[in-house]
């Protein structure tokens, strides 16, 4: 429904999860008694990367919220904005500082002489911010907040800084497979039942906290990296072959090497799934990623090759940028209660 509704009522809960945090209070119902909603809002991810936390959110405050009622659910809303305790916020509004302290010096290497990427990595932060022109504004880099926000940069500017990731260029049975692909079914999107989509996806979609860990385990060199979005796991052997024998899975068999202050890491043995929607991947799928940690130790290029023969006609090739994180990683709690998705 596309006209937004006031409600007023009692603060309940607030549960911050992924994918969508949720803001749970009463209102009085056709009968005068309490009647349950819940308000759909951001990530846990994103909330939390703002500033948000639990506390700010007290059960028995009153709270006015402006969202837009689920067209079917009569106790679900998408949640604009809200007034608690006499201020009011809208559902993008930032808590932390733009001008927040750089991160303090990384060592460049780790005492075996190898570049050193342990640490925590998430994507540049969006921010909404509004320019002189006002408006409801737009979500821009954290970095570029205060500029756009005195009109030094326009959002075209912005965009054309960050270019859109190439259109994937399908075979025959791929281009069949993207228009069957049902993007809000649960069946064909992993992320509205809690799965992981991919590791070239969940690498940076919605802004996750990603922990890299460089460890020697049982005698092997690894690099381990924990994704943020829906805390999985997926290990890089440092070693120069793959096993004769491979178990497939969503994230594959990884194996790495170093080419200087790059990480060049291989991986085959996927499951049949979803690269990113509506792509889907096949068994045969090869994804080569590069890791190149920057001058500055404080931030980490990825660009990446992914080829599959059954679903691509031709590579498919991108990049990204992580930067140290300001705010620690933490393994997220997966809860879908959007209505039409949750389990029944």
């Amino acid at each position: 429904m596309e006209t937004p509704k006031e409600y007023s009522g009692t603060l309940t809960s607030m549960e911050l999860v992924n994918p969508h945090s949720y803001m749970h209070f009463d209102v009085a119902g056709p009968d005068g008694k309490p009647f349950a909603m819940r308000c759909e809002m951001r990530a846990a991810t994103l909330i939390k990367r703002s500033g948000w936390t639990t506390d700010m959110f007290v059960p028995g405050t009153h709270v006015v919220i402006e969202g837009h009622p689920h067209r079917d659910d009569p106790h679900s809303c998408y949640l604009e904005s809200f007034t608690l305790g006499g201020k009011t916020v809208d559902r993008n509004d930032q808590f932390t500082s733009s001008n927040a302290p750089k991160p303090p010096p990384r060592a460049a290497t780790l005492p075996s002489g190898e570049p050193n990427i342990t640490g925590d990595w998430a994507i540049e932060q969006g921010v909404l911010t509004v320019p002189p022109s006002g408006g409801r504004g737009d979500i821009v880099p954290k970095s570029v907040r205060d500029a756009y926000a005195k009109g030094e940069i326009t959002i075209e500017q912005i965009r054309a800084r960050n270019p859109p990731a190439a259109r994937p260029q399908y075979t025959a049975e791929g281009e069949a497979a993207s228009k069957a692909f049902r993007m809000w079914s649960p069946e064909d999107n992993p992320r509205l039942q809690c799965k992981p989509t991919s590791i070239i996806l969940d690498w940076t979609f919605d802004w996750p906290i990603n922990r890299i860990t460089q460890a020697t385990r049982d005698g092997e060199k690894v690099i381990d990296i924990d994704y943020g979005l829906y805390s999985f796991m997926r290990r890089i052997h440092m070693t120069d072959k793959h096993p004769a024998s491979i178990t497939p899975s969503n994230t594959g068999h990884s194996i790495g090497h170093w080419e200087g202050t790059t990480l060049v890491v291989d991986t085959v043995g996927f499951t049949p799934g979803v690269l990113q929607p509506p792509t889907r991947t096949s068994d045969k799928m090869h994804i080569v990623e590069r890791f190149t940690l920057a001058s500055d130790n404080n931030s980490i290029k990825r660009e990446y090759t992914v080829e599959d023969p059954v679903y691509l006609a031709a590579p498919l090739k991108g990049s990204d940028t992580v930067f140290v994180s300001d705010v620690p990683f933490e393994k997220q709690q997966c809860k879908e209660l959007t209505p039409e998705f949750s389990p029944r």
